[in-house]
């Protein structure tokens, strides 16, 4: 994956995670998910998935 590609796909990520995270907790309300404690655990653990994927480095070949 080039480095541009990963960058997008992780703040996606992270910015899933959050939106999970903050209707998980019921600061978002309007979705069957909202108040939901599971996206609470679920939403940051894509979004640090996100943050780790936008960070880090390619491997060399």
């Amino acid at each position: 994956m080039n480095r541009p590609f990963r960058i997008v796909v992780g703040a996606v990520l992270l910015a899933m995670g959050v939106l999970w995270t903050l209707q998980g907790l019921g600061y978002v309300g309007g979705s069957a998910m909202s108040g939901q404690v599971v996206w609470a655990v679920i939403g940051p653990v894509v979004a640090l998935a996100g943050l780790g994927l936008a960070l880090s480095r390619p491997r060399k070949p």
